[in-house]
């Protein structure tokens, strides 16, 4: 009997928090950096948000001019809204809530992703009827290996907003996040999955008290991460990844702990650099190696140090 090949390492890049600034100054950078991520000839790439810095219009020819770039990406192109793509658009006098539909309307409208090469995806539009609001929410699956994305904003996913409307926006959005979320792993039990992969756009994170100690999940991430995420990645036994952007520096480690401070030793995190750190990230998968998330950075000769 011959001996059986292992599965080669599932692929896929990561990225985020770009193009910041106007067209003429940063268009030729990231085109660039597409060219590199279209020469990985991965199967998909993850852009976590914020396709625009905070102040740059968020006029519908923006969006569309974001579109088109997401369409430069020769693979499929799966993308979960920041806060500068809808949320941030209040300075300038815009209402975030149409933002956000607008959005909605142009990079959501379907269950399949965007990119040249598109993949069939599941939105929680389609399987949870309650959460009908909510297209960006998605996942797919590849090689075994579950991914979802669960749309969280920076810097506080508009839970300490001053408008009602956006307060109540952040309660019923994070309540569809969390149930996004447990139908993820039951999913995942219930197909045997080899690994879950999770992606968001804002950092949850603020630094622990003392030099040395883990960053802590800050307060309106607490019941999506530490009271969601963290109990059902521990009970899965599968090595998890959640890969956030937001904060621009790229970081690759295992912040998460439980109540006792201890570390969970099978979830593990991504930052994205971004802003004018224009890099990505390329992502190995390999559920059953000891490091089941290997992470190489593509390197944007056209962009400044990542760190």
């Amino acid at each position: 009997m011959g001996v059986a090949r292992a599965e080669p390492a599932l692929r896929f890049v990561a990225l985020g928090d770009m193009p910041y600034g106007h067209e003429t100054r940063t268009g030729p950078a990231y085109r660039k950096l597409i060219e590199l991520v279209n020469a990985e000839q991965v199967p998909f790439a993850i852009h976590v948000g914020d396709f625009k810095d905070g102040l740059t219009e968020c006029s519908d020819a923006q969006y569309d001019r974001q579109y088109a770039y997401f369409q430069r990406y020769s693979s499929a192109l799966i993308y979960t809204p920041g806060d500068n793509d809808w949320t941030d658009c209040q300075r300038q006098r815009a209402d975030p809530l149409e933002r956000l539909s607008a959005l909605r309307q142009r990079f959501f409208g379907s269950p399949r992703s965007l990119g040249a090469q598109p993949i069939a995806l599941q939105r929680q539009t389609d399987s949870v009827p309650e959460r009908a609001a909510y297209p960006e929410n998605q996942r797919w699956w590849l090689q075994g290996v579950l991914f979802a994305t669960v749309h969280t904003v920076g810097p506080d996913d508009n839970a300490k907003d001053e408008s009602p409307a956006l307060l109540r926006e952040h309660a019923l959005r994070e309540a569809a996040n969390i149930a996004w979320l447990k139908g993820t792993f039951d999913l995942a039990r219930r197909q045997s999955a080899r690994a879950v992969v999770v992606a968001t756009q804002a950092d949850p994170f603020k630094d622990g008290r003392w030099p040395g100690d883990p960053p802590v999940v800050r307060k309106p991430f607490r019941r999506l991460l530490s009271d969601t995420l963290l109990p059902l990645a521990t009970a899965s036994r599968l090595p998890v990844l959640f890969i956030h952007g937001d904060s621009h520096h790229f970081i690759s480690d295992q912040p998460f702990t439980d109540a006792q401070g201890r570390r969970l030793s099978g979830l593990w995190r991504l930052q994205v650099p971004g802003e004018e750190r224009m890099h990505a990230v390329l992502v190995s998968v390999e559920p059953g190696a000891a490091q089941p998330f290997k992470l190489q950075l593509i390197w944007n000769p056209m962009s400044p140090n990542p760190r």
